[in-house]
């Protein structure tokens, strides 16, 4: 029987300074979306106010990179980690995955510098490369359970081919309504990732907290989410408005049911419930706008700042925090980042709803919000995803 000397160490620990971007999903893609959000959403204020002028309509490019750069790359480094949580298997890392990032920043120097084609050529190779990764690692392990959310990341991929055929006239379909189409998608994945993940980590971290859940009336809520989605996306009016009421009264329920008020001293929490709270908001916004009573941007924006910004910034905070080894809470940078992206989402959607004519100043204030949130995490969060877990553990 071998013995194990004393003064020998069981498990190779990776020293903390050992340069670790590309050990796994998250480290890069976060750090990456969130730098470029910082650029992007300052550069849309300045188009908005006809300062610069892009080579493409301007709400075009603000939301195509706003979906398909920003959130896509959070997605992708959000999945790729909890893939390998989920299944055991492998995900990209090293030389491949740092080849993934490349390609996702040539597609945004495609999208910012490049011709139609050009830009659609360096664009649309990003997801469908990335959900054949993913789908692969589904696959091998059999995880039926996660096949559906796979299958959005391939949905999604179509949007995003969708939206450059269109814009190079290739297809008789509005390019805004492909964006429209994709923000849905991404809002009916965060309503089922959030479905699993939020009430969990709240049960996790305040034991004994009462909570209300029901498989099937989550499944029907969020059926009835993705149809009021589709309806708004196909333009059906006042049909889908009553789709879109339904399903934000549903969504409140569900919510609700996960014990919101009791997260109110963890910010680290209140933000995934408050985030997820902007769904059915958003869908009774989509429902006034269907009804002829507020301008579609309300409840755009209600979705894409309050629900979609909001459960990121959450979620690239708790798992960085918790992939690098660190203790999940939340301090005051993250508190911050929390606010202002949510003071971003009420200053957009309110000047927008109530206050028309102080809609370029809205823009501006939620553009600021959003930069200095997104800055703080890049500035508080590049030498965690830089670096090797704190633990010495892979990852």
């Amino acid at each position: 029987m071998a013995l194990i000397r004393l003064d020998e160490p069981t498990t190779h620990r990776i020293p903390p300074d050992t340069f670790s971007l590309f050990a796994l999903g998250f480290r890069p893609f976060y750090l990456l979306a969130a730098v470029f959000s910082v650029v992007a959403i300052p550069i849309w204020a300045l188009i908005y106010s006809g300062v610069l002028v892009p080579r493409m309509p301007g709400i075009w490019w603000h939301a195509h990179e706003m979906i398909f750069g920003f959130a896509a790359a959070v997605i992708v480094g959000f999945l790729f980690t909890a893939g390998k949580a989920w299944t055991g298997l492998d995900t990209p890392t090293g030389t491949p995955l740092a080849i993934l990032a490349a390609v996702w920043i040539a597609g945004r120097l495609a999208m910012a510098f490049g011709s139609a084609t050009v830009a659609a050529i360096g664009d649309v190779i990003f997801l469908p490369v990335c959900a054949a990764i993913f789908f692969a690692v589904l696959l091998r392990s059999k995880s039926q359970r996660n096949y559906f959310i796979g299958g959005l990341l391939c949905v999604l991929s179509v949007a995003n081919l969708s939206f450059h055929l269109a814009q190079l006239g290739l297809i008789g379909v509005d390019p805004l309504g492909t964006l429209h189409g994709a923000l849905g998608l991404i809002v009916l994945l965060e309503t089922i990732i959030a479905g699993r993940v939020v009430p969990m980590f709240t049960a996790n971290a305040l034991r004994g907290v009462r909570q209300w859940r029901n498989k099937t009336f989550d499944y029907i809520a969020i059926g009835f989410t993705a149809l009021a989605l589709g309806l708004w996306v196909g333009g059906a009016g006042p049909a889908g408005a009553v789709v879109a009421l339904i399903a934000a009264v549903m969504q409140f329920v569900r919510t609700a049911g996960w014990n919101p008020w009791a997260t109110r001293v963890n910010p680290l929490l209140w933000v995934l419930h408050v985030s997820h709270l902007w769904i059915p908001v958003g869908l009774l916004l989509l429902a006034a706008a269907q009804w002829g009573l507020l301008p579609r941007s309300a409840g755009i924006h209600a979705l894409a700042i309050g629900s979609t910004g909001g459960l990121i910034i959450g979620m690239i905070t708790r798992t960085a925090l918790g992939h690098t080894g660190r203790m999940l809470a939340a301090g005051p940078v993250e508190t911050a980042a929390y606010v202002l992206v949510q003071a971003a989402a009420l200053a957009r959607v309110l000047t927008v709803a109530l206050i028309p004519a102080a809609a370029t100043g809205g823009v501006h204030l939620a553009a600021t919000l959003w930069a200095l949130a997104f800055g703080l995490y890049a500035w508080r969060y590049f030498p965690f995803l830089m670096r090797a877990r704190v633990d010495g553990k892979p990852g």
